[in-house]
């Protein structure tokens, strides 16, 4: 209801504006070949068809008969602004591979307000070249395998020695990915501090697609106080961090190197990098922790691939300790765990697509796409594509132990941009599903479906009963 009297309200101030930009556009079709499409309602375009595609188990008819009437390359409106959505793998790498010279990242403006001007998401050009580099730089197969691996196991396991019973999966994995990310960040252990933080930020995603417009949006409304703050309560980290890296006072942390990125020179300020940890937070907690839970899902409805995962790590637990942590050969075992990683981020696009501006007159496929036009790499259309996968709606982990072909699977992105965390993940993903089937068995407590708006998710965060392996030991060191 909020969605949808914001963009009633919307409606009835721009009609004009948008008469006056399709005379402009008609004059400009005749100069060039556009993308065809359908531009939909004055403003909110076809907006309302996409919210609710998005909102059931099915999305893929929006974009499909989209494809089927106008090809792989369309024009649409959403979000407020006409949109050139892309579902060709090749044309995809292309966009997301001319990162920087013919276009360049562009998101709706809610995002932009809540993320933060500064954030990794909005830089461009040289210094988000260096920024990009400094966040791999701590999210490395090096770094990964000489200091965070130990975090990552012992926090997984810390966080699941509570559970018993019914419990939220998706709350809980979120917990795991949030004390993991903080912890990365900024050195801080899980505590009531963390928790809360975690509960007001939920509040900035939610108002991550809504118009932003705080009169019109209560959503939106309350995700701007949120972040003001989470702002506030990472501003008196900073601050308090500053003056000990002042005094020589050193952590291995993102936020050390942040400081130590000045050099000699002057570097980023606080509003700065608060703005840098908030984009960070975003990736490495929500996206990390709903794959998680849809892995569990997708297994769950699969017994026979739950059935192999489950006996991959059996046969790495019964060669250490039931105490032992897992270590870098460990991880380096798990091949099917790696294709259920694969599979779980090819079905279920916990990241649609991507959002770019040509920065320049662009011909693709016989159109062109002119320049400010906002462009969609619809990663969804082309990982569901009968033509790159077969059976491309199944889960079926067993496809990845096949050479697969790098243009139709791009879960993190691609060029420039690609996620700089991706190996981070894949390896919290794998922590997590050893000590998951190698600790409990489990069942749904209740029939939960996948929902794509906002974000992706289950709809009831997917209720589970869980119960302990009995030939499985508490690990000692999680005993405290």
């Amino acid at each position: 209801m909020d969605s949808f009297l914001s963009l009633l309200i919307a409606l009835s101030l721009s009609t004009i504006t948008f008469l006056l930009f399709r005379t402009t556009t008609a004059v400009s079709r005749r100069k060039v070949r556009l993308p065809p499409g359908n531009v939909g309602l004055p403003l909110i375009g076809e907006t309302l068809q996409l919210i609710s595609a998005y909102k059931t188990e099915n999305p893929e008819p929006f974009i499909d008969s989209r494809v089927a009437r106008y090809g792989s390359v369309f024009t649409t409106h959403v979000f407020g602004e006409r949109t050139v959505f892309c579902t060709d793998p090749e044309t995809n790498r292309f966009i997301l591979q001319n990162e920087g010279r013919l276009f360049e990242s562009s998101y709706p403006g809610s995002i932009f307000n809540l993320v933060g001007r500064h954030s990794l998401l909005f830089m461009r050009g040289p210094l988000h070249r260096r920024m990009h580099s400094l966040t791999m730089s701590f999210a490395n197969s090096t770094i990964i395998k000489d200091h965070l691996l130990v975090d990552i196991d012992r926090l997984v396991r810390l966080n699941l020695q509570s559970w018993t019973g019914r419990i939220l999966l998706l709350e809980e994995a979120k917990k795991i990915t949030f004390e993991l990310t903080l912890k990365q960040l900024l050195s801080i252990e899980p505590c009531e501090w963390t928790e809360n933080l975690r509960k007001i930020y939920m509040r900035v995603i939610e108002g991550f697609f809504c118009i932003p417009i705080p009169i019109f949006s209560l959503t939106y409304r309350r995700a701007l106080q949120a972040r003001r703050r989470v702002a506030e309560a990472l501003s008196l980290v900073v601050k308090e961090r500053r003056r000990e890296w002042e005094m020589g006072m050193k952590k291995n942390d993102m936020l050390t190197a942040l400081f130590d990125s000045g050099g000699g020179g002057i570097g980023f300020s606080d509003d700065e990098i608060v703005d840098f940890l908030v984009s960070l937070l975003v990736a490495g907690y929500d996206t990390t922790s709903t794959t998680m839970t849809l892995a569990v899902k997708f297994l769950t409805d699969t017994p026979i691939a739950l059935a192999h995962l489950k006996e991959e790590h059996d046969e790495i637990r019964a060669k250490k300790a039931t105490s032992m942590a897992l270590e870098w050969e460990d991880y380096k075992s798990m091949p099917f765990t790696q294709c259920v990683i694969n599979e779980t981020l090819r079905v279920s696009n916990i990241i649609g697509g991507l959002f770019r501006r040509a920065m320049t007159d662009v011909d693709i496929k016989g159109y062109t796409i002119p320049r400010g036009s906002k462009v969609f790499t619809s990663l969804r259309a082309v990982h569901l594509d009968q033509d790159n996968f077969k059976d491309a709606r199944v889960f079926d982990p067993w496809r990845w132990q096949k050479t697969s072909d790098p243009t139709t699977f791009m879960p993190f992105g691609g060029g420039p941009r690609r996620c700089p965390g991706y190996e981070l993940a894949r390896v919290a993903l794998s922590v997590f599903l050893h000590h998951l089937v190698t600790r409990f068995s489990w069942e749904p407590a209740e029939e939960d479906k996948l929902v794509f708006f906002p974000t992706t998710r289950t709809q009831k965060r997917y209720p589970i009963i869980v119960r302990h392996r009995s030939n499985v030991a508490e690990p000692e060191q999680c005993r405290e």
